[in-house]
């Protein structure tokens, strides 16, 4: 209490610490802050803290998207950026945060620590009774998701772009997630945009900045910083779903091997800990396994374009039996074999189809699956084999986190490299790994040590000549110019409000064509324009949709599907297979005119 007690007794007048601490602002604007002032001046009394009413200006543009607020580095270093947007969030949810405990982390991103101190101050000043932050403010955001439910926490915050390059030249991100771990649902997210375009003042305790390296608590009056180990929630909620002896044993035969690319993100601390320590792989299974604020210099998106040197290693000769990778923050995944790739729609498909039998968690059957729309429609078949319920999406989590608190939905998954189940309620690249190692472990009980040992290709290859083939790719089109893209999509819809079932595309005959919307079965929510949408006589699509995940710019996806049973071809090189349905898609868009892009950034 040392240093809480020097602030205190060397406590200035509010007026003069606001002149000093935004000499930008004129003294007129202390007008619209008597309310606040009132406010924080009566907390500060009962928590015995001195707070600060910093006056600011909103900036432009601080809308809340599926994902957060992403933007470049430098624009949440400007002053006060980062505090308008968490003022804002707190404003939006009102008296009920009063007292309450909030979790915090991130992905070890540039800028993070010193956003961590800014948001304490800010929860201290705003009437929360403590932060529970990741030490060196790390925290996986499925892990966050795990902390929140675990603990019983109002939310959090994580301080992440995700897959998004980091360092000052790059990309910053910040998101909220509610009581259930699940991101913010939309009337909070549009809450917070309406404060941020007229946020005026800034309730910050004044408090010293803790160290974020020492786990244990700090406290400040009645509010307390508890700094944890960001991997010991989430690890005891992954024992409680797989079988730990199970995996272990599996990765301790000498025919196995195994490597799994953290990308300089997040998740080296998490691999460490859990494939390492806890299951018995040797320390080299993991790659890239320590954060760095700019991921290396690297882009963490685990894919077969930004983790290449991964796809080397998986394509050498002789080759670990398996391999994964996951992004900044951990809540994608990459899935390999020996020279293979698994799609993100066939692993969402393979891991429901196989998770009663191989994953503890499920033994009792499934609720339900979900998929987000542009994911293809491999997980519809199996949930027609297992006859539980099926639900179509709009592109973002928060849409499962619904079914999941209804008990409608046991595992979910978008072709973007997220998988999930009902454990939390995001996104979780550690639980896909886990899963896959927990199917091959599990299919290879009898099979003794030296012997033909049931592979990723193995199981990939059964579940095709079971359900047959949704052969799948999707075209990214990364940092278009937004009128370009924009004008496109105009093209696009034109297109559809002409066209009629019976329309020729090419060698495709069109079934139907729309802009995706969705009604919530839970909420009674809508969500409209949420993807243009071909869809042809055999099953085959075309969706179009505009990315809101990227700091700068528009990211066209371009998503291309086709089906088949015919088991001649389901060994089939997946963009071979789906070379007409491109070329089609590309002639009826006009990408190339639109954009000048004669080619996509990254082909998954």
């Amino acid at each position: 209490m040392r240093l809480t007690q020097q602030a205190l007794g060397a406590r200035r007048t509010v007026q003069d610490r606001v002149a000093k601490s935004c000499p930008r602002m004129g003294a007129g604007h202390s007008k619209g802050r008597g309310k606040a002032a009132k406010a924080s001046a009566a907390m500060a009394a009962v928590a015995g803290l001195t707070v600060k009413h910093v006056p600011t200006k909103p900036y432009e543009g601080q809308k809340t998207g599926t994902s957060g607020l992403r933007k470049k580095t430098k624009e949440f270093m400007q002053e006060n950026y980062l505090a308008n947007w968490v003022q804002s969030l707190f404003t939006a949810l009102g008296d009920e945060i009063k007292g309450q405990s909030l979790g915090l982390g991130g992905d070890g991103r540039y800028f993070g620590k010193e956003g961590a101190q800014i948001i304490i101050k800010l929860a201290a000043g705003n009437g929360f009774k403590k932060v529970v932050v990741g030490q060196n403010a790390l925290m996986a955001t499925p892990a966050a998701s795990a902390l929140i439910r675990r603990r019983k926490l109002y939310g959090g915050l994580i301080m992440s772009a995700s897959h998004n390059p980091g360092g000052p030249e790059n990309d910053f991100g910040i998101k909220f997630n509610y009581t259930g771990g699940e991101p913010a649902p939309e009337r909070i997210t549009d809450k917070i945009y309406g404060e941020t375009t007229k946020v005026s003042v800034l309730s910050m305790a004044d408090i010293p900045d803790v160290d974020l390296s020492k786990v244990g608590v700090t406290k400040f009056g009645d509010f307390e910083v508890e700094v944890v180990d960001p991997v010991e929630d989430y690890l005891a909620t992954l024992k409680s779903v797989f079988d730990f002896d199970l995996l272990k044993g599996f990765l301790a035969r000498k025919d196995f091997s195994l490597v799994f690319d953290s990308m300089h993100a997040v998740t080296g601390p998490y691999a460490k800990r859990i494939l390492v320590e806890e299951l018995g792989a040797p320390a080299s299974c993991v790659k890239d396994g320590v954060p760095s604020p700019d991921f290396n210099g690297g882009h963490p998106d685990p894919n077969l374009t930004y983790a290449e040197e991964l796809v080397k290693i998986m394509w050498s000769d002789p080759a670990p039996a398996f391999g994964a990778a996951s992004d900044g923050d951990g809540d994608r995944n990459m899935i390999l074999g020996n020279k293979f790739f698994v799609n993100p729609s066939d692993s969402v498909a393979i891991i429901a189809a196989n998770a009663q039998a191989c994953i503890p968690y499920f033994k009792g059957g499934l609720k339900g699956v979900a998929r987000s729309m542009p994911t293809s429609g491999a997980l519809d078949r199996v949930a027609a084999d297992l006859s539980v319920p099926f639900f179509e999406t709009p592109t973002g989590w928060k849409f499962f986190g619904n079914l999941m608190d209804a008990g409608k939905c046991s595992v979910c998954g978008e072709e973007s490299f997220g998988t999930g189940g009902d454990h939390i309620r995001e996104k979780d690249g550690i639980f896909a790994v886990l899963s896959w190692l927990s199917i091959l472990a599990s299919k290879n009980k009898d099979v003794p040590e030296g012997g033909q040992l049931v592979t990723v290709q193995d199981v990939s290859v059964a579940h095709w000549k079971k359900y047959g083939r949704n052969f799948f790719s999707r075209y990214d089109y990364e940092e278009c110019a937004s009128a370009d893209a924009n004008k496109m999509v105009d093209h696009l819809r034109s297109v559809i409000a002409a066209a009629k079932p019976g329309d020729n595309f090419g060698e495709f005959t069109l079934s139907a064509a729309d802009d995706f919307e969705y009604t919530d079965p839970i909420d009674g929510s809508k969500a409209s324009k949420q993807g243009l949408r071909f869809i042809f006589t055999d099953g085959s699509r075309i969706i179009f949709r505009l990315s809101g995940t990227g700091s700068s710019g528009a990211t066209i996806r371009l998503y291309i599907e086709q089906y088949t049973s015919d088991p001649a071809k389901l060994m089939l090189d997946a963009q071979e297979a789906l070379g007409p349905i491109i070329k089609v898609a590309l002639e009826v868009s006009k990408l190339q005119e639109f954009t000048g892009r004669t080619s996509p950034t990254v082909i998954t």
